[in-house]
């Protein structure tokens, strides 16, 4: 028989991992869907065999509402054990070159999805923004492994190894769990030039089951001011000093991402892209304009995406952002990928809207909200402000069909939000 020595380092991380385990489990959530896509891979993980990759790690933490600060102390120490095993090197460079092929395909994939969204009838593209949803969290969650490979080569080379693992890209899907390593910084990093904002990664729980919302709410922003810019040039409402600083920003913005993908940076692409999203909303639509005539519409459709996770009023300021700038497609695009999220922070949303004068958007949001989710969902989602959101869903309902506003009658009378 042979014995297999587990590094003192693995069993301790080991061991924490199993409670966090254990909590993840009674909530559902990411938990649900690793179980289910490599019931065999976690059990692996679970025993010690193989090693987390670190975004699974903070995705469960994420679903229990945990801080990772003692988790990431313990994972850097596992998995720097856990590299220095004979032929470990080997096996680092061998997955992030796995990683790479995996990126590469999702990247494609997106793109041939974002085409089809665009053609598609309002059934088949609800189906492939299902569909681009995952496409996109493989995505982010191979370019976070790439950096994680990346950094414990970089460590396992160096004495001494660095204390803890970096803070890079945070996806926040889950697919195909098992495969090790985490976001993908290449050379050292290039001197950038002024970027368009300081900030605030993007926040998401995409496609979140059963769990409670990770990112309920959240500060409505003084610099989310109606003053976009279509296609790079500055809207009606926005001061010549303002619109050339949304400019700017979008112009230097791009030479700093056509720079870090002409080194293979792509982690810090997609970090810098993320930081847009922290900065005032005004400025997206310039950012929007600058990245299509760079051929990068791609990435673009990257930023919607993540923006579709941001907290409630923040997700508002950008929609009405985009659409006051002229951006109407952009920001029905935003708004659709919005609706997987869960009611309570669609609720926000929409109030945020409303509040803003932002009716039409609000209306585009209930309309892609009744064709996607059930009448169940949507007596739920009246619920949260029956004042507020029970015309709206009626009007929503009646613009699509009779039989559709019929179900929703119904299911707004069974959970008792309409009266008979």
């Amino acid at each position: 028989m042979t014995v297999t020595h587990i590094p003192s380092e693995m069993a301790e991380f080991t061991h924490w991992l199993g409670g966090l385990a254990a909590r993840a489990e009674r909530t559902g959530g990411w938990w649900a869907v690793f179980a289910e896509r490599d019931p065999d891979g976690l059990r692996a993980c679970l025993d010690g065999a193989e090693l987390l990759p670190w975004d699974v790690v903070e995705s469960l933490l994420q679903d229990v509402g945990e801080a990772p600060g003692r988790g990431r102390e313990l994972y850097a120490a596992a998995a720097a054990a856990h590299d220095r095993r004979p032929g470990g090197a080997e096996a680092l460079t061998a997955r992030r070159e796995l990683m790479e092929r995996e990126r590469r395909h999702a990247e494609t994939r997106v793109r041939e999805l974002g085409e089809g969204i665009r053609t598609a009838g309002p059934e088949e593209a609800a189906r492939l923004a299902h569909d681009l949803a995952w496409t996109r969290d493989d995505h982010a969650r191979a370019t976070a492994r790439i950096a994680d490979l990346t950094d414990r080569l970089d460590r396992l080379h160096a004495a001494p190894a660095p204390p803890a693992p970096p803070e890079r890209a945070r996806p926040r899907g889950a697919r195909y769990a098992w495969t090790e390593g985490d976001a993908a910084e290449g050379p050292a990093p290039a001197v950038v030039p002024d970027l368009p904002t300081g900030g605030a990664e993007p926040r998401g729980a995409r496609f979140r089951i059963r769990g409670t919302s990770r990112h309920a709410g959240g500060p409505r922003d003084a610099e989310a001011s109606r003053t976009g810019a279509a296609s790079g040039a500055a809207g009606p409402a926005a001061a010549p000093d303002e619109a050339a600083e949304a400019a700017r920003a979008a112009a230097n913005a791009v030479y700093a991402l056509q720079r870090l993908r002409a080194q293979g940076r792509t982690g810090e692409a997609h970090e810098l892209l993320c930081e847009a999203l922290g900065g005032p909303p005004a400025r997206l639509p310039a950012l929007a304009g600058e990245l299509h005539r760079a051929g990068f519409g791609a990435d673009w459709d990257t930023l919607l995406w993540e923006a579709a996770s941001l907290p409630p009023a923040r997700l508002a300021a950008v929609a009405g952002a985009l659409a006051d700038a002229g951006r109407a497609d952009d920001c029905e695009q935003l708004l659709r990928q919005g609706i997987a999220r869960p009611v309570e922070e669609l609720a926000g949303a929409l109030a945020a809207l409303v509040d803003e004068g932002h009716d039409r958007e609000a209306g585009a949001l209930l309309t892609a909200f009744i064709r996607v989710r059930t009448p169940e969902e949507a007596a739920r989602l009246a619920a949260v402000d029956p004042a507020l959101l029970l015309p709206r869903l009626g009007a929503a309902a009646r613009g699509l069909s009779p039989a559709v506003d019929r179900a929703l009658r119904h299911a707004l009378r069974v959970a008792g939000v309409l009266g008979p």
